[in-house]
């Protein structure tokens, strides 16, 4: 994709992976969009990045989503890039009695919204790109979170039909691959011990650039790549 004077709509984008997206993208000469739940958390990313775009809406409803859609095909119909980044993932145990519930919430958020969303965004006329954010644990599961696993490996395979599917009108569609960042994600302080979101972002662009349609960084280049052997390997690493 070309990375200046797009219009771009990235969902939770007030912190993580998504601020770090809206940050850079506004630096290479786009206009960035920025959605999500807390309005707080907007307000915030906002002060940090004056020209974005802020919109308060709740992905995991459906009449949220479309609102959404309705908003920006009213007010910003030269829309040309959707990054499905928003996501959630829970730390349980299939013997937690609120397991079913947060599995809801993860699929709805998770897998939910961004099927609704391409469908609803894939009628507006300058569409010609679509990131899906997945993840390393698409490919090889962690058993503590294993819904948002599922999620993400669903969105993998969802990603690449959509891909073949969208060939036709000329919409290209990539998938970024993170590895565990140093995000909130999950909870606070789970993930200070990973790499930081500034340097995975300058390696995406950086393979966006050179045209890549996956953008793997750090151990998600490595997982993507696995075999059956390799990803048991990992799998027995990774789940003692």
């Amino acid at each position: 994709m070309k990375l200046t004077k797009n219009k771009i709509l990235i969902t939770g984008g007030a912190s993580g992976i998504g601020f770090g997206l809206a940050k850079r993208f506004i630096e290479e000469g786009n206009t960035v969009i920025i959605c999500g739940r807390r309005e707080a958390a907007l307000k915030e990313a906002a002060e940090k990045l004056p020209l974005v775009i802020t919109k308060v809406c709740d992905l995991a409803i459906e009449t949220g989503r479309i609102d959404l859609y309705n908003w920006v095909a009213e007010n910003h119909s030269d829309l040309n890039v959707l990054i499905n980044n928003a996501g959630i993932q829970n730390w349980m145990n299939i013997a937690d009695e609120d397991f079913y519930q947060k599995t809801q919430e993860e699929i709805a958020t998770n897998i939910l919204a961004p099927i609704h969303l391409t469908t609803l965004f894939t009628r507006l006329n300058a569409l010609n790109t679509i990131i899906n954010v997945t993840s390393g644990l698409a490919f090889v599961p962690l058993a503590s979170v294993p819904v948002y696993c599922g999620t993400k490996a669903f969105m993998r395979s969802f990603t690449l039909s959509l891909r073949h599917s969208l060939k036709s009108k000329n919409v290209e569609v990539i998938e970024m691959i993170p590895p565990a960042l140093n995000t909130d994600l999950g909870g606070k302080g789970i993930h200070d011990a990973y790499p930081s979101v500034s340097d995975f972002v300058e390696s995406v662009f950086e393979q966006m650039k050179a045209g890549k349609s996956e953008l793997t960084f750090g151990t998600s280049e490595a997982r993507a790549d696995a075999n059956n052997e390799t990803i048991t390997e990992y799998f027995n690493r990774m789940n003692p």
